[in-house]
């Protein structure tokens, strides 16, 4: 189920309350494949073990929220820097 329109409107990056859209999915295809290779960190600096079919991008362009399983994990040391 897609991320509902309201809610994607709603919803700003916790950290420094900026608009959020939806990742491309060739930039979460790029994320996915250093997901593989243990090549990914969030921003508490650990490893990023499961791969994910969506994410929400920071106005910036400077961090992304992964979706896992239809749900925003909208934790600011669960963001992953870009």
């Amino acid at each position: 189920m897609p991320l509902d329109e309201l809610l994607l409107k709603i919803l700003v990056c916790p950290e420094n309350k900026s608009p959020l859209s939806l990742a491309s999915a060739q930039l979460i295809e790029q994320l996915n494949r250093k997901i593989e290779v243990s090549e990914l960190k969030n921003h508490a600096g650990s490893t990023v073990k499961d791969k994910f079919s969506a994410g929400l991008l920071r106005q910036d362009g400077k961090r992304l929220y992964p979706i896992i399983d239809d749900i925003p994990v909208m934790l600011i040391d669960e963001g992953i820097d870009l």
